[in-house]
């Protein structure tokens, strides 16, 4: 019987090879899934969480995906204060609430785009994340007639796939820097607190149009970050629409 005897600079020849040849086969694998797009990228497709700006300008968002009852409320207590926001509405919230939509949008503000059925959009393929913006798209242009450009992704959840994709459909994929945390009720000050102590120039603030305390922390904030010389504008009149980048941290940077 034979035996084969590999010294040590053969042994590691071969586990060079071997290495090279597993990374080739995980490359062409990625390459070849949506799903997988930029797994070897040294850079991600980063969403816009923050606008970099010297300017006291912040912005407010409501996600709305389910119930509607606290909505009439929060555009008066917006209409008081001369503020206008972003509302991000889910597909099956526009059919089940088509005069809510056009109220919001007749009061003066912005409708951004939060996917038909409220998925984890990284869990899709490239066909299904066009269809879940699309069908929302056209729902909201039917009511409206204007052509939303913001989307943000149901639980913020996010890859390279779904952010150039957006870019491909013309919307831009907008996160948050400052999260109330309002879904978790836990009160009125707790909200008060998250958002007039982390917010800075170039903020976008998460609420939801249906958090159990809106209607009492929402003119607590407004008139907090309004003493402190903010203006509260819409999230398109806040970012920058071309000739950007951003950072690493999520922050959009305009271009010199």
């Amino acid at each position: 019987m034979k035996i084969l005897l590999i010294n040590r600079n053969s042994f590691i020849k071969i586990s060079v090879v071997l290495t090279l040849a597993i990374i080739a086969v995980m490359y062409t694998q990625a390459i070849q899934n949506d799903n997988i797009l930029g797994v070897f990228s040294p850079k991600r497709d980063l969403p816009i969480y923050y606008v970099d700006t010297l300017e006291k300008k912040v912005a407010i968002s409501f996600d709305a995906a389910w119930g509607c009852q606290y909505t009439d409320t929060i555009l008066d207590i917006l209409d008081k204060y001369n503020v206008k926001t972003t509302f991000f509405l889910v597909g099956f919230w526009v059919d089940k609430y088509p005069e809510k939509v056009k109220e919001i949008y007749k009061r003066g503000h912005e409708i951004g785009n939060h996917s038909t059925n409220h998925p984890h959009m990284t869990k899709l393929n490239k066909m299904q994340i066009t269809e879940e913006l699309m069908k929302t798209h056209e729902k909201i242009k039917q009511i409206t007639g204007v052509d939303s450009i913001l989307f943000r992704p149901p639980f913020g959840d996010y890859n390279d796939l779904l952010v150039s994709t957006c870019r491909e459909n013309g919307y831009y994929t907008i996160q948050w820097d400052v999260d109330s945390l309002d879904w978790k009720e836990m009160g009125v000050q707790p909200v008060v607190d998250r958002v007039t102590k982390n917010v800075k120039n170039g903020s976008i603030i998460l609420f939801h149009n249906n958090a159990k305390y809106v209607m009492q922390y929402l003119p607590i904030i407004i008139e907090k970050l309004q003493s402190e010389g903010y203006e509260i504008i819409p999230i398109s009149e806040i970012i920058h629409r071309e000739n950007f980048y951003i950072d690493n941290t999520g922050k959009q940077i305009k271009r010199n």
